[in-house]
């Protein structure tokens, strides 16, 4: 039999839970608030998206601009918000990434914690 009926344990492992969730809301907030940018074109074309993929502003250099080739410029646009969105991605492996591996790893984790 387990002294103390195991108890002193699940405390402990309640409390750590508790405490990496919060580490873990907190950085889902910071990345809510970092923002980040990605390119296309050499820079003819800037994205900027918050840690999270929220995008939050698009700038297109007028030479990017030609009015006979729109799907160019479409590409572009495409091109530096998904650059944008994987740099946000690295982002949030760089900041929720420990957090998961404290959790179990692998986002698996516990039932119920968001990630």
């Amino acid at each position: 039999m387990i002294p103390g009926g195991g108890q002193p344990n699940m405390q402990q492992l309640l409390q750590q839970a508790q405490k990496v969730q919060q580490d873990l809301a907190k950085a889902q907030e910071e990345l809510a608030q970092t923002e980040v940018d990605g390119q296309a074109g050499g820079g003819l074309v800037k994205a900027t998206v918050t840690g999270s993929g929220e995008l939050r502003g698009l700038v297109i250099d007028p030479k990017a601009v030609d009015p006979e080739d729109t799907e160019t410029l479409a590409d572009l646009v495409v091109a530096a918000v998904q650059a944008a969105n994987e740099n946000a991605q690295n982002l949030q492996q760089q900041k929720l990434g420990p957090l998961a591996q404290g959790l179990g790893g692998g986002g698996a984790g516990i039932p119920g914690l968001p990630l």
